[in-house]
């Protein structure tokens, strides 16, 4: 199953909502993603740009946008990206057969 990697931060009133009344959120995520037969692999708080990151393993893309989707159109997340992972040989075969692809670059 492919992997995913997402980036998520809390609106001003969901941190709010957690410091009020603290909660595993990673137990939540990993409801979401069992629900469309996918694993969670990792739920982190971080500093910087982005409040937390998840790793997923999703059955397809569909699956994982449908869970993108629900915590997006959920209200407490301001920003949600999602990144697709390749693995090493997935990237190796891309790399023997982009050679195949007929690339002109813009103005040649």
């Amino acid at each position: 199953m492919p992997l995913y990697l997402s980036r998520f931060s809390y609106t001003p009133e969901t941190w709010a909502r957690l410091i009020d009344h603290p909660e595993d959120r990673a137990r939540a995520a990993q409801s979401y993603i069992e629900s469309v037969g996918g694993k969670l692999h990792g739920f982190w708080y971080a500093f910087g740009t982005h409040d937390g990151y998840s790793l997923w393993e999703a059955p397809d893309n569909v699956s994982m946008a449908t869970v993108a989707l629900a915590i997006s159109g959920g209200g407490a997340i301001s920003s949600f990206e999602t990144t697709v992972l390749l693995t090493v040989g997935e990237t190796m075969e891309a790399l023997r057969t982009a050679g195949q692809v007929a690339y002109r670059a813009p103005g040649a």
